[in-house]
């Protein structure tokens, strides 16, 4: 069984996670039992997502069992998370270990600051194209999802579902994604992922 993470924080933008929440989840409509989805974090208690959700993440990030697939949603809250060395920390650390890291939105900037993106193409909301361009050696690039080795990023809010269908088509195949795609009724286009 694939096991997925995603990193959760307060102000983290909602559709940052649950669209990749979703869609990873939905590879169990094609295949019962091929994945496990599940949010960590370093808040103990209730987190408020930027637009008001309060959820519950599902464990701590310090007792995170080992990953297949790590996914970074972005958001306001952001600009705080790049700023927690164990948040910096646990991102290069489990770089090390996974098949996958995948970022949506601004969450580029938490693979950015924990040093993963350095000589890497990588992309992010268009809105952010400059700030990602200050971090040494990002090479911004404006797609859709862009894929540099080991390492997914993909542009603003709803592209976190391409981000995720991508990441199914690599761990099982295109043709499982796009089944998961048409069980969560969404255009599958692997047109829009670039690969360097």
């Amino acid at each position: 069984m694939i096991q997925a993470g995603i990193l959760v924080y307060p102000d983290v933008e909602e559709l940052d996670f649950v669209g990749p929440f979703e869609t990873l989840y939905a590879a169990n409509a094609v295949e019962p039992g091929s994945i496990s989805v599940m949010t960590v974090a370093f808040q103990d208690g209730p987190i408020k997502a930027a637009n008001g959700l309060r959820f519950l993440p599902d464990g701590s990030a310090e007792s995170c069992p080992p990953l297949d697939v790590l996914v970074l949603p972005g958001g306001p809250g952001r600009r705080i998370a790049v700023k927690d060395k164990r948040v910096t920390s646990f991102v290069r650390e489990r770089y090390e270990q996974v098949r996958f890291i995948g970022t949506v939105c601004t969450g580029a900037f938490l693979a950015a600051e924990a040093g993963i993106l350095k000589g890497k193409a990588a992309t992010t909301h268009h809105k952010f194209f400059d700030e990602l361009d200050s971090h040494e050696g990002v090479k911004v690039t404006a797609k859709k999802v862009v894929k540099d080795g080991r390492v997914l990023t993909a542009g603003g809010v709803s592209s976190g579902i391409d981000l995720s269908l991508c990441l199914l088509s690599l761990l099982f195949s295109p043709d499982f994604a796009r089944e998961a795609a048409e069980y969560i009724e969404f255009s599958y286009r692997p047109d829009t992922f670039f690969e360097v």
